[in-house]
C-alpha cells in the first residue's frame, strides 16, 4: 500500500497563473476537511483552493472539489493522480492565484494535474506492507546461522537483546512467516524458540524500517 509519509509542496506557472499544491498525510475524512480548510484560511487571498483527498485501505473513499472552476477541470483531475498513483491516506490542495490568462478546459486540467505531481514529488512516499515482528531466541552458537538465514532471504532485524542467549527481533512479511520459521527451524536442527507480535504495517525509510500500527 503506497501512502504519504510526510507531506510536501510544489509550485508551477502557467501563464502567470501560480499553482501551489500542498499535499498532506489524512487517516480520516474529518482530518482531510481540516486540512481543506486550514490550506483556505492559509492562502484566503488566492482565486482557489481546490482539493481532492483518498481515504482507506482500499481507496474507498474519495472526494475533490473545483472550489469555483469549471467542472471537472480541477478536483477530478487531481484525484486522478491520487488513484492513479496508487495512494492512500492523502490529501491535496491547489491553491491557484490568477494570472489574467484564461487557460482553457484542457490547459486547467493539466495544470491541476502537473502540479498534484509537482506536491508528490517533494513529499517521502513509502511502501507500506503487512508483516509481523518475529522474536527469535538461540544459544549463541545459532546466532550466525540465523543472522545468514536473514541475510539470504532479505529479512531486516529490529533489535536484537544479547542475555544468556540471545533474541533476534525480525520484522516479517506476513506471505513470508511459514517460510522463515521453517528454514530458522531446519537450520538450527530445531534449537531456535519462535514467537510472534501482533500483525503491523511497515516500510523501509531511508534504510531503516518504520512500524504503523494497523490502521494507521
Amino acid at each position: 500500500m503506497k501512502a504519504v509519509y510526510q507531506g510536501g509542496e510544489g509550485e508551477i506557472i502557467e501563464k502567470k497563473s501560480r499553482f501551489i499544491a500542498t499535499v498532506r498525510p489524512v487517516e480520516s475524512e474529518e482530518a482531510a476537511v481540516a486540512f481543506i480548510a486550514e490550506m483556505k484560511k492559509k492562502y484566503w487571498d488566492a482565486k482557489h483552493n481546490c482539493s481532492a483527498f483518498v481515504i482507506g485501505d482500499n481507496q474507498e473513499l474519495s472526494r475533490c472539489s473545483d472550489d469555483g472552476e469549471p467542472s471537472q477541470t480541477a478536483g477530478r483531475p487531481m484525484l486522478d493522480v491520487l488513484l492513479r498513483e496508487g495512494l492512500h491516506n492523502v490529501a491535496v490542495v491547489v491553491t491557484r492565484y490568477f494570472g489574467g490568462t484564461l487557460l482553457g478546459t484542457g490547459g486547467l486540467v493539466r495544470a491541476y494535474q502537473k502540479s498534484v505531481q509537482e506536491g508528490l514529488a517533494n513529499s517521502v512516499i513509502i511502501e507500506k506492507k503487512p508483516g509481523k515482528i518475529l522474536h527469535i531466541q538461540t544459544d549463541y552458537n545459532g546466532l550466525g546461522k540465523i543472522q545468514y538465514i536473514l541475510a539470504q532471504q532479505e529479512i531486516a532485524t529490529v533489535g536484537v537483546d544479547y542475555t544468556e542467549s540471545v533474541t533476534i527481533h525480525a520484522m516479517v512479511p506476513s506471505t513470508r512467516d511459514k517460510e522463515l520459521t521453517e528454514a530458522i527451524t531446519e537450520g538450527t536442527g530445531g534449537s531456535a524458540c519462535f514467537s510472534w507480535d501482533k500483525e503491523v504495517d511497515f516500510a523501509m525509510i531511508d534504510k531503516e524500517i518504520k512500524i504503523f500500527e494497523k490502521g494507521c
